[in-house]
């Protein structure tokens, strides 16, 4: 479809899953755009002779994030159990997931880069997890990144809000490689070293790599729903922070 948020391609003959975010240049990832990578996921990843996935972006930005909009009371139910079910589905992946990014990689399009393998980045691209600023936090970031990064360095993105440079995220383990054209970057670490692989015996490899991980991601994403369901969006300042920013005007905490 011509106006679908998400190309979706096979490469390397059938070995690599393509997936594009195609709404520039903020590539929102609202609940379309969610629903369009799972189904995608969903549908291509027991394909026979599949060894990984390229998540990449049109336009200059990866994502500025999840739609605010969304995350008002009334609607963030079903946005975080979208957003929830993606990255479930990317942790759980049978075969690498790899991400290029360019650009802005900020609240839900860090979550959802940080739920695949291996980020390839600008050095010049922008990560973070700005939530707090508007009175909420970032429920996925929470499960991914003290797994990704260590706890003390999670705790710095998402206490703070502050977002960090390509070449900084990679100090901090969040980027696996800086590259100038990431895409090209994937696509090379690919060629080199899972085009040849079995498929079948890689799936068993992932597996046992990084099948505790994603328990342990799945069980705290549980945890930090309830908590941002049952407790956050039910204090005042949340959602003012939410209206704040979309009215464009400066929010009024009450601290409660």
């Amino acid at each position: 479809m011509a106006d679908s948020p998400l190309k979706v391609w096979f490469d390397r003959e059938g070995r690599l899953l393509r997936l594009r975010l195609s709404r520039p240049k903020a590539n929102i990832l609202d609940a379309e755009m969610m629903a369009a990578i799972d189904a995608a996921l969903a549908e291509h990843l027991e394909t026979d002779g599949l060894v990984g996935v390229l998540v990449d972006h049109e336009g200059p930005n990866f994502s500025f994030g999840a739609s605010v909009e969304e995350h008002l009371p009334g609607q963030c139910d079903a946005m975080l159990k979208g957003m929830h079910g993606l990255v479930k589905r990317m942790v759980a992946s049978p075969v690498p997931i790899l991400t290029a990014v360019n650009g802005q990689c900020l609240g839900g399009g860090m979550e959802v880069a940080c739920a695949g393998n291996l980020i390839f980045a600008a050095a010049d691209a922008r990560f973070g997890q700005p939530e707090i600023k508007l009175a909420v936090f970032a429920p996925a970031a929470s499960a991914l990144l003290p797994e990704r990064m260590g706890q003390a360095r999670a705790e710095d993105i998402l206490i703070s809000g502050r977002t960090v440079s390509g070449g900084e995220a990679a100090v901090m383990g969040i980027v696996n490689q800086v590259a100038v054209d990431p895409e090209q970057a994937a696509l090379d670490y690919f060629d080199t070293n899972l085009a040849d692989l079995s498929a079948s015996s890689l799936r068993y490899a992932v597996q046992a790599a990084r099948g505790p991980y994603a328990a342990r991601v799945v069980a705290r994403l549980d945890e930090v729903e309830e908590l941002y369901l049952k407790g956050l969006m039910e204090s005042r300042d949340a959602t003012e922070g939410l209206e704040a920013f979309i009215a464009k005007r400066p929010a009024q905490w009450e601290h409660r």
